[in-house]
């Protein structure tokens, strides 16, 4: 399939926009764990998924991450060109979580053709949108969810993502995505295996009661 079939309003816009595009438009293909974008001032572009998984995070100056949302096919990026939102300073990294192609539009590009199409306008303004939704979200499971069940959330979240209950992610991971600590994380997860919900090994998360992990995520 080619960048109009998963650029969701293609046809709204007209035939020197759409040439405009497909004339600044860069294919690009990147490994897992590649940072592609990092700090508001790496005005890149925006990126529109092709396959594979992106994760965007934020880094404290401690060195903990906490994973704000992640990118799947068909989605776009938009904080990736926040240089052209006035006033907008976001201190994010974004990197590949799985081998990844994804098309990239440069952000004067963009900016330009949605300053006279209104239908683009739109577009942005509900993706923006829909991500700061994304981030309160996440912003009141930090203040009012406790750990274990943001922890059982994550699994059965990952199970779903990657189709199968035999995890292979590592604690370390798992504190990265929820800003906690490894050594906390693995706390959690012994009493989720005593509690026979998961069994752990080298590099795996097993679920082996999700109904458990469902009630205790609440």
């Amino acid at each position: 399939m080619e960048f109009q079939d998963y650029f969701p309003i293609w046809n709204k816009l007209n035939t020197a926009q759409q040439d405009r595009i497909m004339g600044s438009l860069a294919d690009r293909n990147v490994k897992k764990g590649t940072v592609i974008y990092s700090g508001s001032l790496d005005c890149t572009g925006l990126f529109l998924v092709k396959s594979g998984q992106l994760r965007a995070y934020i880094l404290s100056d401690q060195g903990r991450e906490i994973t704000l949302y992640r990118l799947f096919d068909r989605d776009m990026c938009l904080f990736s060109a926040s240089c052209m939102i006035h006033s907008m300073q976001f201190e994010m990294t974004i990197e590949a979580e799985k081998d990844t192609e994804l098309w990239m539009i440069p952000a004067e590009t963009y900016k330009s053709i949605m300053e006279e199409s209104a239908p683009l306008a739109n577009y942005t303004n509900e993706l923006m949108a829909s991500r700061f939704s994304e981030v309160m979200w996440l912003i009141e499971q930090i203040l009012w969810k406790s750990l274990d069940k943001r922890v059982a959330e994550f699994l059965l979240e990952e199970a779903a993502i990657e189709d199968t209950s035999r995890l292979k992610i590592t604690h370390e991971a798992i504190a990265n995505h929820l800003g906690s600590h490894r050594e906390v994380i693995t706390r959690m997860l012994r009493y989720f295996q005593n509690e026979g919900m998961v069994k752990l090994s080298r590099g795996m998360i097993t679920i082996l009661d999700e109904n458990k992990l469902e009630k205790l995520k609440g």
